[in-house]
């Protein structure tokens, strides 16, 4: 059954509250077309735009620059607060930055989160920490040539039946921590950095986010819920919107009468 999926109706009347969740390759891309795509809103007619939090713990190591949004005087620093604070000062924004790891424990209000860790572990907090009612999460997450971007809704709403699965929804796997790579050690230089992953990976992974994001936005809906990359196949596959795509994939979408049984409970 293809599903329709329109944006949570009060994200086009108030401020959108984004969360990030990672400085690193791909957030570290994302954090500019987030301030691209709030500009855009506002000139389009939207009364706020975003408010985005960061949230990252690594400081800058040489490996970074050259591969991450970084210069040479940045090392020793917080990604993080370097990143938040030069779009604030280009831009004129009270963005924010929070130096800090987020735990299972923690407590994220927000309407949109996205998560750009590569670990399981790390996704796993995400989605724990996430406490609003309805919120989308999206995952990006990728490997040496590869990635993957999912968007989905961490709760059943009240306005309709089938929402979006998320990434734990389709592949349980992907927050199951002792699947996590044992060697996590970060490389000592740019070269061997470049030689575990495409230089390019990251912007790649960064550009669907922010597609996705500027599709919900500009049209009010989405066409398709992620999508598989890889770049050395040079393939992109998407997630159709599609209770029966979700169902080979492992996710058996509830139907509209256990959903109301759900919520009576």
């Amino acid at each position: 059954m293809k599903v329709e999926h329109n944006i949570h109706a009060p994200l086009l009347r108030e401020t959108v509250k984004v969360v990030v969740v990672g400085a690193g390759g791909t957030g570290s891309a994302l954090l500019p077309r987030l301030m691209q795509l709030h500009f855009a809103m506002l000139e389009l007619g939207h009364p706020y735009g975003l408010q985005v939090t960061l949230y990252d713990d690594d400081i800058v190591s040489p490996a970074n620059i050259g591969r991450q949004c970084f210069f040479p005087q940045d090392v020793g620093q917080y990604k993080a607060t370097l990143i938040i604070n030069r779009l604030n000062q280009c831009w004129g924004t009270k963005w924010t930055a929070v130096p800090k790891k987020v735990k299972k424990s923690d407590r994220i209000n927000a309407d949109i989160v996205i998560g750009c860790v590569d670990s399981r572990k790390g996704r796993a907090a995400i989605i724990s920490a996430i406490s609003s009612y309805h919120c989308y999460y999206i995952d990006s997450g990728n490997a040496e040539n590869s990635g993957q971007v999912v968007i989905g809704e961490l709760c059943e709403g009240p306005r309709k039946a089938v929402r979006l699965p998320h990434v734990a929804d389709l592949f349980p796997d992907m927050i199951d921590a002792k699947l996590d790579a044992k060697d996590d050690k970060p490389s000592c230089s740019v070269a061997e950095a470049l030689q575990k992953q495409s230089l390019v990976i990251n912007n790649t992974m960064a550009n669907e986010v922010f597609n996705l994001l500027w599709m919900l936005f500009r049209n009010g809906r989405l066409s398709y819920s992620g999508k598989f990359i890889n770049l050395e196949a040079g393939t992109a596959v998407p997630i159709k919107l599609d209770t029966e795509v979700w169902r080979r994939m492992g996710y058996v979408a509830p139907q509209p009468t256990e959903v109301q049984a759900l919520k009576a409970a």
